[in-house]
């Protein structure tokens, strides 16, 4: 535990008592360790460590956050004293005997690596890399460890703490020729320990991202229109996780923020489609045994055969819509109130093969990776960049482009999607919100879009 169960029970009782009809502390330890690796040598070394708590007083829908670094008796009742003053309306709540402790130890020991070895993994992906081409003139690689220890202790009677262990690797490449310059990004993000670093395969980090560089440095400028698009599997999922999945969370349900709000039941989708939001994958970045809540993670079937089933939802979220809380409460750290976010979001393998996508395709766009872009949440209008991209004709794939970009709305492109593929594969990505950033899954099979506005050089 990272406080004592009879210290936190007289905080609990002193926000009760101030009029909340519950109370709720979030405890939180973190060691994070950033290496880095650029121009061929060591860059920085970083380490750090926060200490902290949140305590969230809640009356109704009216909610009341606060945070400190002062983890003693009296500093976390002094917390707790500040968000029952704040609270407007005053209920007569209960606090539930609270449980013994119960510790999940997450999917995988917490072990750490030694800085040695990090540096040379670093090393390595820098020098392979390099070995692709001679047209490779940059590499950044960096490794990220972030150890966290949460728990969680409310006036329902949850009392429960969970280790989770996030290690990231990626590296950028940069090729050049003749004055152009395009850069290349492979990246991996898991739950594990520090044994873990012993499956990642960097070499093949570092020749992909540099392979991907000289792919996109000798191609030609994308066309621009409309077209169908055979967007490719693994971050391709991106899209449906910001142009959708967001407008699927209580934070903009509950506001009617959403061109969701209002449709459970109803179709939002191509038959073809089921979307799920799933915490209960083994070492994926997004998955959790329990919530920034304290609720149980799960499996939420959020689209299922184009039918709108579930949406996205955290406790406060509950109480505003009256939806059943999905375990997906979650935040960056103890600075910020939890509020319903995404996990593991992907589409759900479909029936078709990538070949029989590819032939339905007289002209248009593959899309096999995807890079960032903006959305609008409460209309779902996206527009995404394409990192790889390729002209189709008459069923096959006839050269690379670049510049590409994709511009639609998130409910109009479900409606499109006409064909999803076999192969489901994952990436990792790290999410924006209201309560901070958080590690994602995003992912689907490849899935064909029978029209997108494609922008490019006209």
């Amino acid at each position: 535990m990272i406080v004592n169960d009879s210290i936190l029970n007289k905080v609990i009782e002193q926000a009760i008592a101030a009029g909340a009809d519950f109370a709720e502390v979030y405890l939180e330890d973190t060691q994070t360790r950033q290496f880095s690796y650029l121009n061929s040598r060591p860059d920085k070394a970083v380490s750090g460590h926060t200490l902290g708590a949140g305590i969230r007083v809640l009356s109704g829908t009216e909610q009341i956050y606060t945070y400190t670094n002062d983890l003693s008796e009296e500093g976390l009742l002094r917390a707790a004293a500040q968000a029952g003053a704040a609270l407007k309306v005053r209920s007569k709540g209960k606090f539930a005997a609270p449980l013994k402790l119960e510790s999940l130890s997450g999917p995988t020991p917490v072990r750490v690596s030694a800085a040695d070895k990090q540096w040379s993994n670093l090393k390595l992906m820098d020098e392979a890399a390099r070995s692709v081409s001679s047209l490779i003139t940059q590499v950044n690689a960096a490794l990220n460890e972030n150890r966290k220890h949460v728990q969680v202790f409310n006036s329902e009677g949850v009392n429960r703490e969970e280790r989770r262990n996030y290690l990231n690797a990626f590296a950028f490449a940069y090729a050049e020729d003749q004055g152009n310059k395009e850069s290349g990004y492979e990246r991996t993000a898991f739950l594990g320990s520090g044994d873990d670093w012993d499956k990642v395969n960097f070499r093949e980090i570092a020749e992909t991202a540099a392979a991907q560089s000289l792919r996109i440095l000798k191609a030609e400028w994308a066309p621009a229109g409309e077209m169908p698009v055979l967007i490719d599997s693994a971050f391709g999922g991106v899209i449906f996780h910001e142009a959708c999945g967001h407008g699927l969370e209580t934070t903009s349900v509950a506001r009617d923020a959403s061109v969701f709000a209002g449709k459970l039941n109803e179709k939002v989708a191509h038959e073809s489609v089921t979307a799920i939001d799933d915490g209960t994958l083994v070492n994926e970045n997004g998955s959790l045994e329990m919530d920034d809540e304290g609720e149980t993670t799960q499996r939420t079937v959020l689209i299922e055969k184009g039918i709108l089933k579930s949406y996205i939802v955290d406790r406060l979220g509950a109480r505003k819509t009256g939806f059943k809380i999905t375990g997906s409460g979650r935040r960056q750290d103890y600075r910020f109130a939890p509020t319903s976010r995404m996990r593991n979001t992907f589409i759900a393998p479909g029936n078709s093969t990538f070949e029989e996508m590819l032939k339905d395709i007289d002209y248009g766009l593959y899309a096999k990776n995807l890079g960032g872009g903006s959305v609008v949440p409460g209309t779902g209008s996206y527009n995404f960049a394409v990192n790889e991209a390729f002209l189709v004709r008459n069923g096959k794939i006839e050269k690379q482009v670049k510049g590409a970009s994709l511009i639609g709305t998130g409910i109009e492109t479900l409606g499109r999607i006409v064909k999803v593929g076999q192969e489901l594969k994952l990436a990792p990505g790290t999410c924006g919100s209201v309560s901070g950033m958080i590690p994602v899954t995003v992912g689907q099979p490849p899935l064909l879009v029978s029209k997108l506005t494609v922008g490019g050089k006209v």
